[in-house]
């Protein structure tokens, strides 16, 4: 039996006035639910050590609903505020397997405004889709075709800062198959000079999407200071200017990662990268502008998931394998490579270009890994002979 991939198709739409307010409407729902079923949570297992469940949390949102100071909960569409709660269950799930962080409260400023509807609570047909609480279908720019006989599972409606309305439709595509098998493997080394450097010598500029658009941005945000705090208008047409900025920036780099990783998965069957703890990365001031303007971790996660689309394989070295010491001709260790260091001699007489070099380091370690399963962590090794690191083969990524 054949499996289709659900993929989300985004797309832009102008609301009416009616469905502007109602949509925002419902976005104040589902953050005020998410936060009030959020606190009876945290409340419960605080006071009481009592874990309440998504069952519990609905049970509750019906008797929210009957309470005077809440009763406004019943004027929007009740599938939206279920959703919140599936999606809360969803967090605390992750927190208790320890793949992420304590559920945060929704913030009205910074929370992403979205409202997730299933197939009870729109219609789709004849290209035209249509909200409960809605008397008229979205006016939706179809910038792309659905698959032939799509049929939407979820919708999710979203507003983002700079006040663009996207409706994102779940759909199964059935043009997602594996990708004929091919014998090439490529590294891949991360940087800022350069954005990527492939073990086949490509190097692929660094478009520092951010920084062409520096100055605009600098100055939407001197403006934006300048008004004063609070409610007024003039402040929210300041924020909105800058917001634009940032959403410029954002779609160029996203453009850009997009056109890059699907090259890498039609092209290599293995691509291997360096294991990166971007996080920690940031904490340099001095480059932490340049490394988020890279934006490593989105390329990382674009790769892994269009790799499982198509029948690739992404292999994640280990972050202190020497990729930049050691030489790719003759495996040679360097004692120090600092990074003002591009190009350098090994005492084999062979040259390297340090990223090629780190590039092709890496494709030798990750073909290593995939053959055989072994780690290629390196050994840190105290005064006293002890290794300070752990044993253990890499995390091979689907």
């Amino acid at each position: 039996m054949i499996t289709h991939v659900k993929r989300a198709f985004k797309f832009r739409f102008y609301p009416t006035d009616a469905q502007a307010a109602e949509l925002s409407r419902t976005f104040g729902c589902v953050r005020k639910v998410y936060n009030l079923a959020l606190a009876a949570r945290t409340e419960a297992w605080t006071l009481r050590q009592e874990r309440v469940n998504y069952n519990a949390t609905s049970a509750m949102l019906t008797g929210w609903k009957k309470t005077e100071e809440l009763a406004y909960l019943g004027d929007v569409s009740s599938v939206p505020l279920q959703q919140a709660l599936r999606h809360l269950q969803t967090a605390f799930a992750n927190f208790f397997a320890k793949r992420a962080k304590y559920p945060r409260f929704k913030s009205k400023k910074t929370s992403r405004k979205s409202a997730e509807y299933t197939t009870s609570a729109f219609r789709f047909r004849d290209g035209k889709l249509a909200l409960a609480k809605m008397a008229e279908p979205l006016d939706i720019v179809w910038s792309r075709r659905l698959p032939e006989g799509a049929s939407p599972s979820t919708v999710t409606v979203s507003q983002d800062a700079a006040g663009r309305w996207y409706v994102s439709l779940l759909c199964e595509d059935p043009s997602i198959t594996p990708l004929p098998a091919t014998n090439t493997a490529v590294g891949v080394d991360a940087g800022l000079d350069h954005l990527l450097t492939l073990s086949t010598g490509e190097k692929i500029t660094n478009p520092r999407h951010e920084r062409r658009d520096r100055t605009r941005l600098a100055k939407a945000q001197r403006e934006l200071s300048r008004k004063a705090k609070g409610d007024g208008s003039n402040r929210a047409k300041a924020r909105r200017k800058v917001a634009r900025i940032h959403a410029r920036i954002a779609d160029r780099r996203r453009d850009h990662l997009h056109k890059l990783t699907t090259r890498l998965v039609r092209d290599n069957q293995t691509i291997v990268i360096e294991d990166l703890t971007v996080r920690n990365l940031l904490k340099n001031s001095r480059l932490a502008r340049a490394i988020s303007d890279a934006s490593w971790s989105e390329f990382r996660s674009m790769l892994e998931y269009k790799a499982a689309w198509y029948g690739r394989e992404v292999i994640a070295v280990d972050r202190w394998f020497p990729s930049s010491k050691l030489c790719s001709t003759c495996g040679r260790l360097q004692d120090r490579m600092p990074l003002n260091v591009r190009t350098w001699t090994c005492d084999c007489g062979a040259t390297h270009d340090r990223d090629v070099n780190a590039a092709k380091n890496l494709r030798a370690a990750g073909l290593a890994v995939s053959v055989c399963g072994a780690g290629v962590r390196p050994q840190r090794s105290t005064p006293g002979g002890q290794s300070t690191t752990k044993q253990k083969p890499l995390q091979r990524k689907p």
